[in-house]
């Protein structure tokens, strides 16, 4: 079962990761592309929602990323503008920038398992 303090140490170790090496957000995926404009977004404030995630946001993970082997993923979801969008990020590779795999509406309702804790 993973913990609040899982979580944090997670977000504290992605956020000190974007400060050295930025963040990629996978804008070849049509669903992230197409969510700045359903959500009438900037990219800036785009950054600034991940940026603001908190342990509360945590819906699952850690996932194994096998396809891409960037390492674990986290999901997380956080209401943007009166919508609930589903966040998936990774750290990526060493030396390397984070990836937000995921940034878009979210398909399903979403759970947050921390919420209460």
């Amino acid at each position: 079962m993973v913990t609040k303090e899982d979580v944090e140490k997670f977000l504290n170790n992605f956020y000190l990761k974007v400060k050295i090496f930025g963040i990629r957000f996978r804008d070849d995926r049509e669903k992230n592309r197409n969510a700045i404009f359903d959500l009438e977004i900037s990219p800036r404030l785009r950054e600034t929602v991940v940026m603001s995630l908190e342990w509360k946001d945590y819906s699952e993970g850690p996932i194994i990323d096998e396809l891409n082997n960037h390492g674990e993923m986290w999901v997380f979801g956080k209401d943007v503008k009166g919508t609930e969008v589903y966040i998936k990020i990774t750290m990526g590779a060493p030396n390397t920038n984070t990836v937000c795999i995921s940034f878009h509406k979210a398909e399903y309702p979403m759970s947050y398992p921390l919420k209460n804790s």
